[in-house]
């Protein structure tokens, strides 16, 4: 069974959340997601272990204090699949002709006044 837990305190180790539910059964896996760019913790993450066993802990520690934060716990939802972002249709700033203000467009409406004064 995959259980979904959130809430979870920024400064748990994923030897922590193992040990929490190790209590109740084997437990297969444990992770806690971060976050790419920085490393640190994004406060959820999942844990892998028995149907049996993991019913009984989703039952026990759903809504418990754990590292002073109350933890959500539930079954994991099947993961959807998304299609990829595209980066090709970017509408935000750039460099194109009719910039309206900074960049390098021909049309750009900021600057000295459009005049050569040096």
């Amino acid at each position: 069974m995959n259980i979904f837990v959130s809430n979870i305190n920024y400064a748990t180790k994923e030897y922590e959340l193992h040990d929490l539910f190790a209590e109740f059964g084997d437990v297969s896996s444990a992770k806690i997601v971060t976050d790419r760019e920085t490393g640190r913790s994004r406060g959820f993450g999942f844990i892998e272990m028995g149907d049996e066993e993991g019913k009984q802990a989703i039952e026990a520690l759903n809504q418990k204090e754990f590292n002073g934060k109350t933890l959500n716990v539930s079954e994991a939802k099947p993961r959807e699949e998304k299609p990829r972002r595209s980066f090709d249709n970017n509408r935000g700033g750039g460099y194109g002709n009719n910039n309206r203000g900074g960049g390098y467009g021909n049309n750009n409406r900021g600057g000295n006044g459009g005049g050569n004064r040096w």
